[in-house]
């Protein structure tokens, strides 16, 4: 185990005792606008879960998606969450049995093998690491661990991703805002700044989006709106205006319910577009799979519910899909996969002797 180029953060572990006998396991969900790591010991293998889940510490950081703030940002921002909890807990790494980080920006081989050189060099060689993708972790929690259905997630930033009961997976969208993450809360939003351009110069519809949006800013004209958005293009700062876009569809904006509208067949589209290749809906399209549903976007927003829309447009393709709102947050997912994981390596060691 190295000393990592922040070594400085982990300087706690000189006050903790090394635990011989007591186990932990680091749960992971690093998103697009926070990051947290929970620690949870390492339960006997069961078939029931206890309830409540026994979580020893929680610690939250910023953005880890390294194709939003880049590697360097990323790497420290997931050693500095990893080692805020491990101290919150009262541990040190010595005591951790697997990790499994669950981050956004994870589409492919070489960005599972980035992470885990990062984190191959902080831990000790004994623990297990595993590396997926955040909408893996958004899935675990509302199947409590289970990788069967599939997971619709639109937050700042949307994905829908699936899997079958004997592994094999499909993903649709999450390629980011330049490449069409339609649906999601940047996705609405630009839309929205869009149309406040458009109706301003005259090539778009009046709106009430326009008024509305400025006031909410603080800004007096739509020509101060290109310098408000260009100053800092962040993708968390524009998804934070959708409530404004609700709001104003709610109020009978027509503009307004043409995006809302849009975004809800996109979502929709994101989930049938994975379903229908991994055959989740059986050969009659009527075998039931569960649907987790997570992030802000997907929330009840008075009248105009977004998640339930989206919800009734698969259910007339796809009626034997059971929403699920999950009780638990993606990080313990997050959790519950490596202990999983973990478990299931147990057991193959344990025949192989």
């Amino acid at each position: 185990m190295k000393r990592y180029r922040n070594g400085e953060i982990w300087d706690f572990e000189h006050e903790v005792a090394v635990a011989t006998n007591r186990q932990v396991i680091l749960g992971l969900d690093g998103g697009t606008t926070s990051t947290v790591c929970i620690c949870m010991p390492l339960m006997p293998f069961s078939d029931a879960l206890p309830h409540p889940l026994p979580v020893l510490a929680r610690a939250i950081a910023g953005c880890s998606n390294h194709n939003s703030v880049g590697e360097t940002a990323a790497r420290e921002t997931l050693e500095q969450v990893m080692a805020d909890v491990l101290s919150k807990s009262g541990y040190n790494r010595s005591a951790v049995r697997a990790v499994c980080l669950a981050v956004s920006g994870v589409n492919h081989p070489t960005d599972q093998q980035r992470i885990l050189t990062w984190i191959g060099d902080i831990f000790p060689s004994h623990v297990k690491l595993y590396v997926r993708n955040d909408a893996v972790a958004a899935l675990a929690s509302g199947t409590m661990g289970k990788l069967h259905g599939c997971v619709l997630i639109a937050g700042t930033g949307t994905i829908a991703y699936g899997f079958t009961e004997d592994g094999r997976e499909a993903r649709a969208a999450g390629a980011g805002p330049v490449l069409g993450d339609w649906g999601s809360g940047y996705g609405i939003a630009a839309q929205a700044l869009t149309a406040v351009i458009r109706a301003h110069d005259g090539r778009g519809a009046h709106t009430m989006l326009q008024s509305t949006i400025l006031q909410t800013l603080g800004l007096s004209s739509a020509d101060e709106l290109i310098g408000w958005t260009y100053a800092d293009p962040s993708w968390a700062r524009i998804a934070a205006l959708v409530p404004v876009v609700v709001s104003c569809a709610e109020a009978g904006d027509e503009v307004a319910n043409k995006i809302l509208k849009e975004a809800v067949q996109e979502l929709a589209l994101s989930v049938k577009a994975v379903v229908q290749r991994l055959g989740l809906c059986g050969e009659d399209g009527k075998n039931s799979f569960p649907l987790v549903m997570v992030g802000g976007v997907l929330e009840a927003n008075q009248r105009w519910d977004i998640g339930r829309e989206v919800m009734d447009s698969i259910s007339k393709d796809y009626p034997g899909a059971l929403p699920i709102r999950p009780k638990v947050e993606p990080a313990i997912g997050a959790a519950l996969l490596a202990w999983n994981e973990f478990m299931k390596e147990c057991v193959q060691d344990a025949y192989r002797r």
